[in-house]
C-alpha cells in the first residue's frame, strides 16, 4: 500500500507564556491507503494539534515552524489558504470532538451537509438533495428526510456524530480525520459509528487518522498506534506490539490505568439497606397545546433498586434509559410521580421543601459536567463552602474546612483562591468531589463522573472514590454508561432501558452471566472487549517524565 499521509519532523510552536515552547516537536509517522492510525495520549498531548496543522485549522497565534506534511507527496505546509480550502472536505475529511459545536446551530442539518457540494461541485439543487439523504441513510439515521430538515439541537448525541460523519465522507475523501469522534458516546452508539467507519473504508480504501484516548477503541480499529505524550511522539508501531508490548514507560502507565470488563472479587460491607426505591416513576410531557404534538416520555417506569450501606450500587445503561433522571430523584432535584424513596427508613417523596434542605446534608451529588456546575464566577473555595456557609457554619470556618477538603481530594489546599476554567478537567471534577463531601453525606450519588476524562485521570478519580468510600463510609450510587468503569467500582448493577430496570445483581454474576438480552447486547459492544490489557508495572502517568 503506498503511503498516503506523511508527517516529517512536525514542530508547531505555541505562543510565548504558554506553559510550553512548542504543541508538537519532531512528529514523525505515516498512513498508507485503507489503514487506520490511531494517535492516544492525554489531553494536551498534542493530539488535536497533530490533527489542526494537518487541516491547517491551527489558531492564529499557533503556526508549524519546521518540517513537512505531505499529502498524496506535497507538502500541506506549503499551501496557501485558497488551495487549503480546495483540499478541506474534498480530499480531507475530518470529524470533530463535539458536534454540538461544530455544527451551526441555526442551520438544518441537511443545508449543512449540502454546503459540500454546493462548495465543491458543479451539481444541481435536486441532485444535492438525493445525495444529502443517501449520504444520512449511508450512515444510519432513521428517517433521514426529519433528519435533513432538523436543527442540530434536534437531533440525540449519536446522531449528530453521524451527521457529521455524513458531511465530513460527502465527498469520499481520501483520508478521514476522526477527533474524538465516540467520546461520551453510549457503547452501542460508539460500536456503531466505529463500524461505520471500518464499513467506509472497506467500500472506499479511505485512510483514517483516529484521535483517542480510549485504548478499547484502539483496540478495536487500529493497524497502528502513535503515543504522544506533551507534543513529544514517544511510541509509535503495529497496534498488536503496542498494546501487548508497550515498551516507553509512560505507554504503559496508560495501558495499566484501563480498568478491564473483568470485575474484582466481591467486597465486603454492611449489607443493611440504607436507600431503598420502592416502584418509582417519572414521566415527562411534551408538545404544548397542540393535541397530536402531544408526547409521553416514562423516563422512570416502575423502578425498585436497594443501595446497601457502605456499598456502591451501578446504574448502567445508554443515553435516554432514565439514568439521570432516577439520580435527580434520589436526589429530589425531581419529585417523582409516584413510588417511595426511603433513606434509613425517611420517604424523600414526602418531606416538606424545608425538611428537604435539612436532609440535602445526607445525599450530594457529583455532576457529569464538572466545568457546567461549577459557577464560573466564583472562586472555586467559595464554591466548596457554600453549601456549609448555607447550613449555618461561618464563612472563616467553612473556607478552611474547604482547604482540608482540596487535600483530601488530592488537590493543593491554597488553589481555593483560584476560579474554575483555571483547573485541569480532572482537578474540576475534584472540586465537585470536594463540594459534595463538604456536607459529610451519608449518600454520594455520582452521575457519569468520569465519562470524558483521560483514561489516567479516570483511574485517579475511581481510585479516590473508592478511598472515600473506605475512609468515610459513604455509600455510593454510581450512573455510567461505561461497563469497564461500572465493572471496577460497583458492588451491584442495575441495567436500564427505556425507563425500567432490566436486570439488577452482583456486577461479577451481571458481567460473567448476563441475563438479559440488553445486557448482552451492551456487553458485546465495548470496544476491544476481547483484548486485555497488558498488567505491567508502571509508574503513575503523572510521574513519568
Amino acid at each position: 500500500m503506498s503511503t498516503l499521509l506523511a508527517l516529517q519532523s512536525l514542530q508547531v510552536d505555541l505562543p510565548a507564556g504558554a506553559d510550553r515552547p512548542y504543541a508538537l516537536t519532531d512528529v514523525s509517522f505515516e498512513l498508507a491507503q485503507g489503514q487506520t492510525l490511531c494517535v492516544v495520549g492525554e489531553s494536551g498531548s498534542g493530539k488535536s494539534m497533530t490533527a489542526g496543522a494537518i487541516m491547517g485549522l491551527l489558531p492564529p497565534e499557533v503556526h508549524a515552524s519546521q518540517g513537512r506534511i505531505l499529502f498524496q507527496g506535497e507538502d500541506l505546509l506549503a499551501f496557501d489558504e485558497a488551495r487549503m480550502r480546495t483540499v478541506r472536505g474534498a480530499q480531507i475529511g475530518m470529524i470533530f470532538q463535539e458536534p454540538m459545536t461544530a455544527l451551526n446551530p441555526l442551520r438544518r442539518i441537511g443545508d449543512q451537509i449540502g454546503e459540500m457540494f454546493r462548495t465543491h461541485t458543479h451539481l444541481g439543487r435536486a441532485e444535492i438533495r438525493k445525495r444529502v439523504l443517501d449520504l444520512l441513510a449511508d450512515v444510519h439515521i432513521p428517517d433521514p428526510e426529519r433528519a435533513a430538515r432538523a436543527y442540530p439541537h434536534e437531533l440525540s448525541g449519536g446522531q449528530r456524530q453521524r451527521a457529521m460523519i455524513a458531511m465530513a465522507l460527502a465527498l469520499e475523501p481520501s483520508l478521514l480525520i476522526a477527533d474524538e469522534p465516540t467520546t461520551a458516546l453510549d457503547v452501542t452508539t460508539q460500536a456503531q459509528i466505529l463500524h461505520l467507519i471500518r464499513e467506509m473504508q472497506a467500500r472506499k480504501g479511505t485512510a483514517v487518522l483516529f484521535i483517542t484516548h480510549d485504548f478499547g477503541v484502539v483496540a478495536e480499529i487500529a493497524d497502528q498506534v502513535a503515543v504522544m505524550q506533551q507534543g513529544h511522539l514517544v511510541e509509535y508501531g503495529a497496534a498488536q506490539q503496542v498494546l501487548n508490548a508497550p515498551a516507553h514507560a509512560y505507554t504503559q502507565a496508560l495501558i495499566a490505568a484501563v480498568p478491564p470488563l473483568e470485575p474484582p472479587p466481591v467486597r465486603e460491607h454492611g449489607g443493611e439497606p440504607i436507600l431503598v426505591a420502592s416502584h418509582v416513576s417519572k414521566t415527562y410531557r411534551s408538545g404544548g397545546l397542540i393535541k397530536s404534538r402531544r408526547r409521553l416520555t416514562h423516563a422512570v417506569n416502575d423502578v425498585s433498586l436497594t443501595l446497601p450501606k457502605g456499598g456502591t450500587l451501578g446504574i448502567v445503561g445508554e443515553s435516554g434509559s432514565g439514568k439521570s433522571t432516577l439520580a435527580r430523584c434520589i436526589v429530589r432535584l425531581l419529585d417523582p410521580d409516584s413510588g417511595e424513596i426511603r433513606f434509613e427508613g425517611m420517604d424523600l417523596a414526602a418531606l416538606s421543601r424545608k425538611q428537604l434542605r435539612q436532609h440535602a446534608r445526607h445525599v450530594q451529588m457529583v455532576f457529569q459536567d464538572p466545568y457546567g456546575s461549577l459557577n464560573p464566577r466564583r472562586k472555586v473555595g467559595d464554591i466548596v463552602a457554600q453549601g456549609l456557609v448555607v447550613h449555618g457554619t461561618p464563612r472563616e470556618q467553612a473556607l478552611a474546612r474547604a482547604r482540608e477538603l482540596f487535600a483530601l481530594v488530592g488537590l493543593d489546599p491554597e488553589a481555593t483562591h483560584r476560579f474554575p476554567h483555571e483547573f485541569s478537567g480532572g482537578q474540576r471534577q475534584r472540586i465537585g468531589l470536594a463540594r459534595a463531601l463538604a456536607l459529610e453525606p451519608r449518600i454520594l450519588v455520582a452521575d457519569e463522573p468520569v465519562s470524558a476524562l483521560d483514561v489516567s485521570v479516570q483511574a485517579q478519580v475511581l481510585d479516590l472514590l473508592a478511598s472515600l468510600r473506605e475512609r468515610l463510609g459513604l455509600s455510593l450510587l454510581f450512573i455510567t454508561h461505561d461497563l469497564r468503569v461500572a465493572a471496577q467500582i460497583c458492588d451491584q448493577v442495575a441495567v436500564m432501558k427505556n425507563g425500567v430496570v432490566v436486570e439488577h445483581g452482583p456486577a461479577a454474576a451481571v458481567f460473567s452471566n448476563p441475563q438479559h438480552e440488553y445486557t448482552r447486547a451492551l456487553l458485546d459492544a465495548v470496544p476491544g472487549r476481547h483484548w486485555q490489557p497488558p498488567r505491567v508495572a508502571a509508574a503513575d502517568v503523572s510521574q513519568v517524565a
